[in-house]
């Protein structure tokens, strides 16, 4: 498996994760397991980050155009 590969496996990997633990803190009422959780995120959020910094720099991963202001507000118009 080459490193493209890897790399953008553990982006997705790590997506999943963020998505997870979203799903955790808005259902837990604890507060210690919710401020531990969000924490834990933070840490994921800030790997992730830096692991995508590194797939752009590389060129494994590519991002879309910016969209222009039409654009934006034909999306914002569909979706009042």
């Amino acid at each position: 498996m080459n490193e493209e590969i890897m790399i953008n496996d553990v982006l997705k990997e790590k997506k999943l994760e963020l998505t997870e633990y979203a799903s955790a803190i808005a259902e837990t009422e604890n507060m210690n397991l919710r401020n531990s959780l969000e924490q834990i995120r933070n840490v994921a959020e800030s790997l992730q980050y830096e692991l995508l910094k590194i797939a752009k720099a590389k060129g494994y991963y590519k991002t879309s155009e910016m969209a222009d202001t039409e654009q934006i507000n034909k999306v914002k118009s569909e979706l009042e």
